[in-house]
């Protein structure tokens, strides 16, 4: 019991054995496909293929709510596992489906928090391996992150505002495109809430526009500036190709790397070569 419970565990964290990254692969794309049939209902559909894409969210609620149940019952400190913030939002992502059995509307703004389960794997290569260069990476991750903060940010306003202020707020497409002109704080005034709740939820859009993008753009700048002097120096085992000067071994996977280098400037495109 304990071994087997010890398996799963792993299997569900691990990203570099060929099953722990089936498994993750096959939730981080269950996670978009249920954060498009969200987007989908915002529109009007027919109702046979609205009712296929209940069904189809149904099934990943409920194998979402066995992942989180595997996690539960596999983790060897079940109370700081409850705690952990990637838990809180697979909790957040699956109560609104259990919850809605008793009729309680309002739980269902927290269905777009499924787009953050995401985040766990911002931190990793499994969704940015296939990038050398760590300044795609970085670059990749930002957008990534704003990417999703204004996704949970319109599916939010979309969900508090529609009810109230149709007109303005028919569909996702609408609530996105208010949430790009907040969050960048152009502010056009052609798509305002009416609602308490929606003039909330806008303030957070602002001040999380005025924070974290800025913070973000200087994040990449200070990345780029910091590589700035490194040399080419490609890695054999996991391809990375820049590395600093002084640098024996990778970076990213710990190997040796090659005595030959090629110094190379980013933004002058020239180099020469240097036996190390």
């Amino acid at each position: 019991m304990l071994l087997s419970r010890k398996k799963t565990e792993f299997y569900l964290t691990d990203l570099e054995t060929p099953l722990g990254k089936a498994i993750n692969l096959i939730i981080a794309a269950l996670i978009l496909l249920s954060s498009g049939i969200f987007v989908a209902q915002t529109y009007n559909i027919p109702d046979s293929i609205r009712l296929q894409l209940d069904t189809i969210d149904t099934v990943i609620l409920i194998i979402f709510a066995v992942e989180y149940a595997l996690r539960l019952w596999s983790s060897e400190n079940k109370l700081q596992y409850i705690f952990n913030f990637y838990s809180i939002i697979d909790l957040m992502a699956i109560l609104p489906f259990f919850i809605g059995w008793v009729n309680i509307s309002f739980i269902l703004i927290l269905r777009w928090f499924r787009i953050l389960r995401l985040i766990r794997f911002i931190d990793s290569k499994f969704l940015f391996g296939s990038i050398s260069s760590e300044d795609g990476v970085i670059f990749i991750r930002i957008l990534f992150t704003l990417f999703t903060i204004i996704f949970v940010y319109s599916g939010l306003i979309y969900q508090v505002e529609h009810p109230v202020n149709s007109q303005a707020y028919g569909t996702f497409l609408d609530a996105f495109y208010f949430s790009i002109v907040t969050m960048t704080t152009v502010g056009f005034g052609d798509v305002t809430p009416i609602s308490e709740l929606g003039r909330l939820l806008t303030v957070l859009m602002i001040l999380t526009g005025v924070a974290l993008i800025p913070w973000q753009v200087g994040d990449l700048i200070k990345r780029l500036v910091k590589t700035t002097n490194q040399i080419e120096t490609a890695c054999l085992s996991c391809g990375l190709k820049f590395h600093d000067q002084d640098a024996d071994f990778c970076k990213r996977c710990g190997n040796k790397l090659p005595t030959k280098r090629v110094n190379y400037s980013r933004g002058q495109g020239t180099g020469d070569r240097e036996q190390v």
